[in-house]
């Protein structure tokens, strides 16, 4: 053999096919579907409450309103006839834990009996904030329905707020809750919504990504904020034909 064989420098094979370091493993565990419903669902709550004050914007905080409750029945239904990780079942064992983790904390005599309580109280709240989340958005549109069509006078624009308020405050403690354990665990919680994936090795929890079922669920909300704004009557502007008239009715009147 001559010393260029032996040279340390020349390599094996081209770059083009030499190995790649493996990729870090990871496994599905929120599929398409579900991440889509809930970032609607964040982005409607969100656009409705910050329109809420004011007629210039009030068509789109009522089409976001109706965006909202038709979203929170699609995930019932979701809940009700999609895979199993995402069943509203799932859910409601979950919630079934309450009572009895309420009484164990009578029970809690050292550190290592508090942090085990303490795991479980952190899936607890989060299953709680999911659980009200849905349930205040039945209120909540019910009486901006109400209040659009002018069925009451300001106390049920004082309920309509009130939900939207309460609302307000457990998407606020939600998120309050993920940045916490986000702290304590170093990892960010948030992140699974947003790519559906864990790192780690094993099986996916969620077995299939319903990326078609998002796509069009997507289009389905894009397409009701077009024919909703297409046509909902617009208010005549101060100046127009409608004001003038009934300021000259007034002003006979006088």
């Amino acid at each position: 053999m001559t010393s260029d064989t032996l040279s340390p420098a020349s390599p094996s094979a081209p770059p083009s096919v030499q190995a790649q370091p493996p990729r870090p493993a990871t496994r599905r565990v929120v599929d398409a579907t579900t991440r889509m419903l809930h970032w609607l669902m964040a982005l409607s709550f969100t656009g409705a409450y910050l329109t809420a004050d004011g007629e210039r914007w009030r068509l789109v905080h009522v089409t976001l309103g109706y965006t909202l409750a038709g979203l929170v029945v699609a995930r019932l239904l979701w809940g009700l006839f999609g895979p199993r990780q995402v069943r509203m079942s799932v859910l409601w064992r979950k919630l079934q834990g309450l009572p009895a983790w309420g009484r164990s904390l009578a029970a809690v005599r050292s550190a290592t009996a508090l942090q085990a309580s303490g795991k479980s109280a952190q899936n607890l709240l989060m299953a709680l904030g999911v659980a009200l989340i849905l349930a205040l958005v039945l209120p909540l549109t019910l009486s901006g329905y109400a209040v659009w069509g002018e069925w009451g006078g300001e106390w049920l624009e004082e309920v309509h707020e009130f939900f939207g308020n309460a609302l307000l405050t457990v998407v606020l403690a939600h998120i309050g809750l993920i940045a916490m354990l986000s702290a304590l665990r170093r990892k960010n919680q948030a992140l699974p919504m947003l790519t559906g994936r864990v790192p780690g090795p094993g099986p996916d929890l969620a077995r299939r990504n319903h990326g078609a079922l998002a796509a069009l669920v997507l289009a389905s909300v894009l397409g009701f904020w077009a024919w909703q704004w297409n046509t909902t009557p617009r208010a005549p502007a101060p100046d127009g034909p409608r004001w003038s008239e009934n300021h000259r009715h007034h002003g006979d009147n006088d």
